[in-house]
C-alpha cells in the first residue's frame, strides 16, 4: 500500500479548523505546555493503541505517528509502542510500563475512557503529559485530537436516509452501535439518532460489545429472528468491521440490496461499497489526525506551547478546556472513492480492484 500522498494533508495541520461538535473556541487562551524542562529532539514518545482488530490502527495510525515524530525531531525521536488488544487492564499495565521506561509524553487511544483515568493521573504525577488520541480519555489529559464524532453519526444517518428514500418508513431499521466503553460510540449514536428519529422505525438497537464483528453478526441474527427478514429495510452500522459481520448475517438470511452504513473506510469496507453490499462508510483522514497527535506530543515533550496547534477546547467528564483539534470527515460512497481514499494515497486502485472486484470496479468507472 502506498502512502506517498498520506503526509500531504497533514503538513499544514497547524490547523485552522473551525470549532465543531462539542468544541469551544479557545479565544485568547493561556499557553499550554507540559510544564517540564525543555528538551531537545531526543525524546521518547509512548504510543498506546486500543486494539488490532480494526485495520486502521496497525496499518495507518501507528506508522503515520511514528513517521511524523521522526520528521519533527530530525530523526532523533523514539516511539515506544504497545497495543492493548481491547483489554483495559492490559492498557493500564502498559501505562505503568511506559512510566517505568521514562517516556517524555504519552499518546493514548483508550480501550475504556473511564478505566484509563487512574493511569492518566499516574502519568501526570510522574511528569508525563498525555495526549488523548481519537477517544476522549478521562483524567488530567493535556491535549486531545479526534474527529467530530457527533457529525460522524449524523453523516451516517443522513446517508442511510438518502439510500432508503421513499422506503424509509416501509419497514424497520436495525441500529448496531459501538461499545459502551468507547465515548466515541455514544457520540456516533447520538448524532445518528438526531437525524433518524421520527424518520425511520427502529426495530432493534444494540450496543455491540468490544466493537467485534462476530458480536455484530450475532446481534444481527437476533434482529432478523425478532423482526422477520421481510421487514428489515436498512441497517445503521457504526463501523466497517461490524458492517462486515452484519452483511454476513444478512446474506445467510437471504437479505440483499438493503443499505448498510459503516465507518473507517477499511479496505474490505471500500470493496463492499464497490460491489454494492455496503452503501457507505465514513472516511476519516487519518494522516491529519495522526500528524496532529504527533505535533502535540512532540511539543509537550519539549515543553512548548500548544497554542499554534490546538485552536479549540473540549470538556471531558473530568477535565475542562482541553486543547483540542477536531478533524472533518467525509461520507464515502462508490461515487467519490477516487476523490477520497485514492486521492489521499490511502489505497491504490489496484489495492481495491483485485481480481475478485475488477468487474464491479469497471462498472463504477474505477479503473
Amino acid at each position: 500500500m502506498r502512502r506517498a500522498a498520506v503526509a500531504v494533508a497533514a503538513g499544514a495541520m497547524a490547523v485552522s479548523l473551525a470549532a465543531c461538535g462539542s468544541a469551544k473556541q479557545s479565544g485568547n487562551s493561556s499557553s499550554s505546555s507540559s510544564g517540564g524542562a525543555k528538551k531537545g529532539d531526543a525524546i521518547k514518545v509512548g504510543l498506546l493503541l486500543p486494539e488490532n482488530q480494526t485495520a486502521r490502527y496497525e496499518k495507518f495510525d501507528r506508522p503515520l505517528i511514528e513517521k511524523k515524530v521522526k520528521e519533527l525531531t530530525n530523526g532523533k525521536g523514539e516511539v515506544v509502542y504497545a497495543n492493548a488488544k481491547q483489554d483495559p487492564s492490559t492498557q493500564n499495565q502498559q501505562v505503568d510500563t511506559m512510566i517505568t521506561n521514562k517516556v517524555d509524553v504519552l499518546i493514548v487511544d483508550a480501550v475504556d475512557a473511564a478505566a484509563i483515568k487512574s493511569s492518566v493521573e499516574k502519568a501526570k504525577g510522574a511528569g508525563i503529559p498525555v495526549v488523548a488520541y481519537d477517544r476522549l480519555a478521562q483524567g488530567s489529559i493535556s491535549a486531545y485530537t479526534s474527529f467530530d464524532n457527533t457529525t460522524v453519526g449524523k453523516v451516517q444517518g443522513e446517508a442511510l436516509l438518502k439510500a432508503l428514500g421513499s422506503k424509509a418508513k416501509s419497514g424497520k431499521i436495525v441500529m448496531m452501535n459501538g461499545s459502551v466503553t468507547d465515548p466515541n460510540a455514544a457520540q456516533f449514536k447520538a448524532g445518528a439518532h438526531q437525524v433518524l428519529n421520527g424518520k425511520v422505525d427502529i426495530g432493534k438497537e444494540y450496543d455491540t460489545k468490544e466493537w467485534k464483528p462476530e458480536n455484530a453478526n450475532a446481534n444481527m441474527e437476533g434482529a432478523i429472528s425478532a423482526l422477520g427478514k421481510q421487514n428489515i429495510v436498512g441497517v445503521y452500522s457504526a463501523n466497517d468491521g461490524m458492517a462486515g459481520g452484519i452483511i454476513t448475517a444478512l446474506k445467510a438470511a437471504g437479505i440483499t440490496n438493503i443499505p448498510v452504513t459503516g465507518q473507517d473506510a477499511e479496505l474490505a469496507g471500500v470493496q463492499r461499497i464497490v460491489t454494492g453490499e455496503q452503501y457507505m462508510s465514513v472516511y476519516k483522514p487519518y494522516p491529519q489526525e495522526a500528524d496532529v497527535a504527533a505535533e502535540m506530543a512532540v511539543a509537550l515533550a519539549q515543553g512548548k506551547s500548544l497554542d499554534s496547534i490546538a485552536k479549540d477546547k473540549v470538556d471531558s467528564p473530568t477535565t475542562k478546556q482541553v486543547p483540542s483539534v477536531l478533524v472533518p470527515v467525509v461520507s464515502l460512497t462508490k461515487d467519490n472513492i477516487k476523490d477520497t481514499v485514492i486521492k489521499d494515497g490511502i489505497y491504490t486502485i489496484s489495492d481495491i480492484c483485485t481480481a475478485q472486484y475488477k468487474s464491479a470496479c469497471d462498472k463504477i468507472g474505477l479503473k
